[in-house]
């Protein structure tokens, strides 16, 4: 009889609670994180997410990640212009109904207790200043009310509760994940401040452009695109531009004058990554997944493709840590 020593590392810490946190359309990383974690054998057991956090989340508790995957991969800058359905409304400036209309059709209805693995939705309820957690009924909805970011889009009216972005209060809801039955919790922060690096530094790709179908990246042009759609309207609600006779001021910026929406986003998400930084050192997740800021502005959804690759990039190098760190155990098998 012939014995072979072997060292093999543990089977175990495969049941994964993961934790998606807010950040617009650097959410994307998210599925990259999930392909990740999917690649490699984990089992995801349960997911908490807040805004866009919660939309991927949703999706893949669902089983419908790869189809909301084509289709955000598939759209350019000016498919997601024609999404944009600016509101009068004094709550918001974009409605979100024709977003919605493709999230429901490819949700079809779902209850979040008719998923197959527990989920939690995190919004904000601005009348008593408090998280709402979406753990039963209408997926759509809890999805609806967690990216409604507070100015921009408008908030969800239910049963006498005005619900927005969860992010207000907690960016990162790890605290919903710590009651499942997982063997570690893996946490995606995409409001990091740990880098300063650019999507195009830490995604390298070739891009194909057309002069008559180029892509702008800045928040600034791809807003500049949906007031002349919208023939000013949202000029009458001071959300895009300083005031126009300020001339000053306009002189003063390198890149004209701070627009009231530009103001309020970068408001929002700097307080997001604070509020993420408190809620990773109240309780620590076992991987850590930082999602730079500096990677992209907030509404440059047009670079799904890109910003899945990195998730999928930073996945890869901080989960080859985590099990690096795991015990190797020795043992003789009969051969």
């Amino acid at each position: 009889m012939v014995r072979n020593s072997l060292s093999i590392r543990s089977s175990h810490n495969k049941r994964v609670a993961l934790v998606l946190g807010s950040g617009g359309a650097r959410g994307f990383a998210h599925i990259g994180v999930i392909e990740e974690l999917e690649a490699r054998g984990y089992e995801i057991v349960g997911i908490s997410g807040c805004s866009m956090g919660a939309l991927i989340g949703g999706f893949y508790a669902a089983g419908k990640l790869k189809e909301y995957k084509k289709w955000v991969t598939g759209l350019n800058y000016f498919d997601l212009f024609r999404l944009v359905d600016v509101t009068w409304s004094s709550m918001g400036a974009i409605k979100g109904e024709k977003v919605m209309q493709v999230i429901t059709s490819m949700l079809n209805s779902r209850t979040i207790e008719s998923l197959p693995i527990p989920f939690t939705a995190v919004a904000t309820d601005l009348v008593s200043q408090k998280e709402v957690w979406f753990q039963e009924g209408s997926l759509e909805k809890a999805i609806r009310a967690s990216v409604a970011v507070p100015g921009i889009i408008t908030p969800v009216q239910d049963r006498g509760r005005t619900l927005v972005d969860g992010g207000l209060l907690n960016p990162l809801p790890i605290t919903p994940a710590v009651a499942w039955h997982a063997d570690l919790i893996v946490a995606v922060n995409v409001t990091s401040q740990r880098s300063s690096e650019s999507l195009d530094e830490l995604v390298p790709i070739k891009k194909k452009r057309h002069k008559k179908d180029s892509e702008p990246t800045a928040v600034g042009e791809w807003m500049d695109k949906v007031r002349g759609r919208t023939g000013g309207l949202l000029e009458r609600f001071s959300l895009l531009e300083g005031d126009a006779n300020n001339s000053e001021d306009a002189n003063e910026s390198t890149e004209g004058t701070w627009g009231k929406l530009n103001i309020m986003v970068q408001s929002f998400e700097t307080t997001q990554a604070a509020l993420a930084q408190y809620k990773v050192a109240g309780y620590p997740p076992d991987v850590l997944i930082d999602v730079p800021r500096s990677v992209c502005k907030s509404f440059d959804f047009h670079r799904a493709e890109q910003l899945i690759k990195l998730g999928q990039k930073i996945a890869k190098k901080q989960l080859d840590k985590w099990e690096a760190s795991q015990p190797i155990f020795s043992g003789d098998l009969d051969g």
